[in-house]
């Protein structure tokens, strides 16, 4: 459907956010003192004095299983075992162009294990897939890894499921015949228990894209879910029975109510002389959810459909993380100089039902520095148990961790020290707050950093 041409723009008022500290999320404040990293004689990671970090694990280190640990690691969460244990499953953003990259030394012999959902015309498995890792913060000690799915294209990020699972993301529509013998483009599911193994079934009702992340709400099981494309949609999944993503399921686009296909990305050439065209900041607006069919399409043109529906454009929705009631998103490269933008999203008190329309869901530009110095394209995203947003790096240069703190300053908080100075990925927190584990991609490096983390948010 075309949406009416209605406008319910929501005041100010209405659209205050549960991290209510943060009080002027779209400025472009000075990062303050704390922010002053201090140089890694290790070349690894900067941080701030009073922080420590340890390597947790290295590419190509063997694992426990008797496997090699992966390459390229990406989107991440942990999960709180007895004690002080923690188990993290990892992405591996590992396409058929980065051979030698995966977790099989000998790829042939390896090629039909039970966890590997595809092969290559070769025999071989797709090099992507998601590591499991057991970490325990009193002992500083690795004590169990293994590779806990094969076999997929570019896992890019995720996100975790409020029943103890990790729902990984293919950021690739690899077809059958282009060295495939299985489609691409999906969601896969893995228990979040030592060990296990994930049973390689996409999760095809969720939709076959170039999927980023995805984040659920804990109250209502909905999952919210980005797209890596320059021209990419916002997708709700409302599955059939929460929990069980499995069992299929209704898949939606986002659309903002009164205005069609709007256009979010604030990009200058689109829009190079009338501010009243750009998406306003700090401005909730109400939204409706548009239904999408052929889901499963073989033809990568569902963000399409669904913009001749309504949909609104996002610049490449990353990395998205659900936190007290509130969906945060990223798009890597919006706003006018293209260095990022971040989003909120508050459910409807009825999201989901019948009955959503008559309180809708809200929609915010949160922040828009346009200054790469505060942010240089915002990619993964999670909130510390404070409420303040930490955010990793995709930019053009170094590559940093920062924060957008409760009282709305841009903090760095790390800079990946590596001469390669690749994207950092990953960040989740144990429930304390007090250990943040991060991916340093190009580098191959998952890391463990411990310091005065509220000194900082």
């Amino acid at each position: 459907m075309v949406l009416a041409r209605r406008d319910f723009l929501i005041g100010a008022g209405a659209a205050s956010t549960a991290f209510a500290l943060l009080a002027n999320p779209i400025g472009a404040q000075p990062e303050l003192p704390t922010s002053e990293l201090l140089p890694d004689p290790h070349r690894i990671i900067d941080l701030p004095r009073g922080f420590t970090y340890q390597v947790i694990s290295r590419a190509g280190e063997a694992m426990g299983d008797g496997l090699v640990a992966p390459d390229r690691p990406d989107g991440m969460a942990s999960f709180a075992l007895s004690g002080d244990r923690y188990l993290l499953l990892r992405n591996q953003e590992n396409g058929d162009e980065y051979e030698g990259k995966g977790c099989f030394s000998d790829p042939q012999a390896f090629a039909k294990a039970s966890f590997v959902y595809d092969r290559r015309d070769d025999g071989s498995p797709h090099l992507g897939g998601v590591t499991g890792l057991i970490w325990n913060t009193k002992t500083a000690r690795l004590e169990q890894s293994w590779a806990a799915l094969a076999g997929t294209q570019i896992n890019c990020s995720g996100g975790p499921t409020p029943w103890g699972s990790w729902i990984s993301c293919e950021e690739s529509v690899v077809r059958v015949g282009e060295n495939a013998q299985k489609d691409h483009g999906y969601n896969f599911e893995i228990p979040a228990v030592a060990g296990a193994r994930a049973d390689p079934e996409p999760l095809t009702a969720m939709g076959r894209f170039r999927h980023e992340g995805v984040a659920i709400d804990p109250r209502t099981g909905i999952a919210y879910q980005t797209e890596d494309r320059k021209n990419g949609l916002i997708y709700r999944f409302l599955p059939n029975e929460p929990g069980q993503m499995s069992k299929g399921g209704r898949l939606q686009a986002l659309a903002i109510i009164g205005q069609p296909a709007r256009d979010t990305r604030n990009w200058t050439s689109f829009i190079p002389t009338l501010e009243a065209e750009r998406f306003p900041p700090r401005v909730a607006q109400a939204v409706t959810w548009i239904d999408l069919d052929n889901v499963d399409s073989p033809d990568d043109d569902l963000r399409l459909r669904g913009q001749a529906k309504g949909a609104a454009i996002f610049a490449r929705g990353e990395g998205i993380w659900f936190g007290n009631n509130e969906l945060y998103f990223t798009c890597t490269i919006g706003g006018a100089n293209e260095s990022g933008q971040i989003w909120r999203y508050r459910p409807s008190r009825f999201e989901g039902t019948s009955d959503e329309q008559k309180n809708p869901g809200a929609l915010t530009l949160w922040s828009e520095p346009g200054d790469a110095t505060l942010i240089d394209r915002c990619d993964n995203i999670t909130i510390h148990p404070s409420g303040a947003l930490v955010i990793c790096e995709d930019g053009k240069a170094d590559n940093y961790v920062r924060i957008l703190s409760r009282s709305g300053e841009w903090r760095r908080v790390a800079r990946n020290a590596h001469p390669n100075s690749g994207e950092m990925t990953g960040a989740c927190f144990t429930p304390d707050g007090k250990t943040m584990f991060i991916n340093q991609q190009e580098e191959g490096l998952t890391l463990a950093i411990t310091g005065p983390w509220n000194s900082l948010i």
